[in-house]
């Protein structure tokens, strides 16, 4: 018997530690392939660097600056499942740790 799977969900992950989400994707996979799906796949997204230049004294001085940055990590991870089961309840009981912002489309 062929199961067809034609159904399709994009989890889209992101975080500024990227040992954090690297843990976190590892956990997700380790979820999908315990429960019987298994075509999926996972890319790395450029990390999104932003630079903020603060001045260090509120008066005098504009000269000396501080420059900042935060890096923001991201991963997408592509499920074909059967449509039987239930994925979206298996997603959000994956229960991930905080610092991971992950969104779930349906494609």
């Amino acid at each position: 018997m062929e199961i067809k799977m034609n159904e399709k969900i994009r989890v889209r992950l992101e975080s500024f530690n990227h040992e954090l989400l690297t843990a976190a994707c590892k956990k997700l996979i380790d979820l999908i392939e315990m429960h019987e799906v298994n075509k999926f796949s996972m890319v790395s997204l450029p990390t999104d660097k932003r630079i903020y230049c603060v001045l260090r004294s509120p008066h005098v001085d504009k000269d000396s600056r501080e420059h900042f940055e935060i890096r923001v990590h991201k991963r997408v991870l592509d499920i074909f499942y059967d449509p039987s089961i239930n994925i979206f309840e298996i997603l959000s009981k994956s229960d991930l740790p905080p610092g991971i912002l992950y969104r779930i489309c349906l494609s």
